[in-house]
């Protein structure tokens, strides 16, 4: 007897190199939402006041060039309200995070266009995989005016970027992730369609994780993570004081630092509790295989991701513990998503045993 590997017909439509390649853009963007993460925990994002979508990809070259950059920065409300101290030196170092920000925005963009014109030209695009790829192309366009857009809100008197720009952006790469991860999922393993009762309460769980990540980007950025720093109470209360006296009463959940951090607690909180909550509902329902093994990590990394936000909480967002938070919000999304379409896709076999 001789083991081979044999793949049915409708998977030989979709080649293992597609696969990879949109498995390798997925993995682009998750490095790229933590590099902005890191930009923002930083405050370099603008560090650098113009936006040259070619030309910007080439660093500077000469203490001239370095003097240019430093000299139009020092034209910003953030360097005259905040950073007023900094010498050339110390603006070199929150510039480089910013540059290395946008280079890796040029280079996801060119990492998914000329491979998607490769394929298409290869005809490996099939079922419906070009209209997909050219909707996250739009879409990686659209967040790359959005990035511009987000800082130019920070270049008049703020001395920070507009916090509902930085969800939008946050919000719209989240979106790029979702579908690039989706995509990798039915290229690499696909499979027939099929309902499974789960899959309602899985949805409604990433759309959880979803706003959940949203609100945290509004925490991040009006920098509520520096304010009530104990847990489980805030200002030694369930709701903290003040935390609805803004006008209209709308402006509270965006604007307001207490009430901003409240409702992205009781959030990351609900997430923790849900995920407790499918995992008892996939031991009821005896998921078996891969469903089974992404509902059991689904609900241990929602607890880990409840702890790094409380350990953030409470050690006033250093660098590392805001990076871990961010990453371990990308990790329960991504279980989610994995645990909804193992839920929903029904195959024979990757690989099949004959005998020869």
């Amino acid at each position: 007897m001789k083991l081979m590997f044999k793949r049915t017909p409708f998977e030989d439509k979709r080649t293992l190199s597609v696969g990879v390649w949109l498995a390798l853009c997925t993995v682009l963007v998750a490095f790229m939402i933590l590099l902005g993460g890191a930009t923002r925990l930083t405050d370099s994002g603008l560090s650098i006041v113009d936006w040259k979508p070619i030309t910007g990809i080439f660093p500077p070259l000469s203490e001239a060039d370095w003097l240019s950059l430093y000299e139009k920065y020092k034209s910003t409300a953030e360097f005259q309200k905040q950073n007023f101290w900094m010498e050339p030196a110390d603006f070199k170092s929150i510039f480089w995070l910013e540059f290395l920000h946008r280079v890796m925005g040029r280079i996801i963009g060119i990492a998914f266009a000329f491979p998607l014109l490769w394929f298409l030209m290869s005809g490996k695009l099939v079922d419906g995989l070009l209209p997909k790829c050219l909707v996250i192309l739009a879409l990686g366009c659209a967040q790359g005016y959005m990035g511009w857009y987000m800082v130019q809100s920070g270049l008049t008197e703020r001395t920070d970027v507009s916090q509902y720009r930085l969800a939008a952006h946050l919000g719209l790469a989240i979106i790029i992730y979702m579908a690039l991860l989706w995509l990798s999922l039915s290229t690499l393993r696909p499979g027939k369609k099929r309902k499974h009762e789960l899959s309602k309460a899985t949805q409604t769980f990433i759309l959880l994780v979803f706003t959940t990540t949203i609100a945290g980007a509004f925490v991040a950025g009006i920098d509520a993570g520096l304010a009530y720093n104990t847990f489980p109470l805030m200002d030694g209360g369930y709701f903290p004081r003040g935390w609805l006296e803004m006008e209209p009463v709308w402006r509270n959940f965006f604007e307001n630092t207490a009430a901003v951090q409240f409702i992205h607690r009781q959030l990351g909180i609900f997430v923790a509790i849900f995920s407790i909550f499918l995992w008892v509902k996939a031991w009821q329902k005896n998921l078996m295989g891969p469903a089974k093994c992404a509902a059991n990590l689904l609900a241990l990394m929602a607890l880990i991701q409840m702890c790094l936000g409380i350990t953030t909480l409470l050690t006033k967002v250093p660098l590392v513990f805001g990076l871990l938070h961010q990453a371990g919000a990308l990790c329960v999304l991504s279980v989610s998503i994995w645990l909804m379409y193992e839920l929903i896709t029904e195959r024979t076999s990757d690989l099949k045993l004959v005998n020869q």
